[in-house]
């Protein structure tokens, strides 16, 4: 768990000479004590990229005048970058349908206090899965959805989120689309799972596919959503080995465990701002 009271730079940029140094330099001229620094070059893109962590107990600066005295730096790097705080944490949405392992794996994790965040609503399709959030105390949102209510609904969630200042969403196994428009106002904001069978064996049933083709693993994949389908940018991957003595039942239940760890994990890296987004690529930060 991060320092209560610290800064977190995420910096993308041209490589050249002397970008750490004019980094930690800019902390430690107003008292800044780095406690994490990682930092990447791309040799083949040419470009640099950085995370740090400082504390902010004996920094000159306030916390709402950081950004503005980074900005001439950022100018001259070129760079994209984006400043957090470890004492705000991030307010997170659960969208879930039916299934209930992935949302049990997240409040369970949630509960034992591994994430710095808040979960002020879980939002569902279904109704199935109101008594875990009942357990938990965490108000849940019933929006149905159909072909002819779909913009409707959608409408209403986002007005939901805003209210409630959700800062990221977590898709755990909701089985709807969100349309492009919902993709577009949280970009890199919402974290899915799915199987990693996809694109190999798409459409419904895809265990029992991958059972009668005698994969020998299975896996799972979080990215971030994007408009294309199951192809936005990858946090986190994992997979088991399957043997000829797994039956489709033993299929279906390494992957839901697979699932339900590769999102527990994806959400950390998110909500602990380690993922640093290029394109269609990330870094994930140590």
């Amino acid at each position: 768990m991060n320092n209560e009271q610290s800064a977190i730079l995420l910096l993308s940029c041209p490589d050249r000479v002397g970008l750490v140094s004019r980094i930690s330099h800019f902390i430690f001229e107003r008292g800044g004590n780095i406690i994490n620094l990682e930092e990447h070059v791309d040799s083949e893109e040419k470009t640099f990229s950085i995370r740090v962590e400082w504390d902010l107990i004996n920094f000159s600066l306030k916390a709402d005048e950081i950004e503005n005295a980074l900005l001439p730096l950022a100018k001259e790097f070129k760079a994209d970058w984006r400043l957090n705080f470890t004492i705000k944490k991030l307010k997170v949405a659960i969208f879930v349908s039916k299934y209930d392992h992935c949302l049990q794996e997240i409040l369970w994790r949630y509960s034992q206090g591994e994430y710095p965040i808040e979960i002020p609503l879980i939002i569902s399709n279904h109704t199935d899965l109101k008594p875990l959030a009942d357990h938990y105390k965490i108000p849940f949102h019933v929006f149905q959805i159909t072909k002819e209510n779909k913009v409707e609904q959608e409408q209403k969630e986002i007005k939901l989120l805003e209210d409630n200042s959700i800062d990221t969403i977590v898709l755990a196994r909701y089985m709807q689309v969100l349309s492009s428009n919902f993709v577009h106002q949280y970009s890199n904001k919402i974290i899915n799972i799915h199987h990693s069978f996809l694109p190999a064996f798409a459409g419904s049933n895809p265990y029992k596919q991958a059972y009668d083709r005698g994969v020998k693993i299975i896996g799972a994949t979080s990215h971030y959503v994007t408009e294309k389908l199951d192809e936005g940018p990858i946090i986190e991957q994992d997979i088991v080995k399957i043997s000829h003595k797994d039956s489709l039942k033993d299929l279906m239940r390494k992957g839901r465990d697979v699932e339900r760890l590769v999102l527990a994990r994806a959400l950390h890296c998110h909500s602990e701002h380690r993922v640093l987004v290029r394109g269609n690529k990330t870094i994930i930060f140590s």
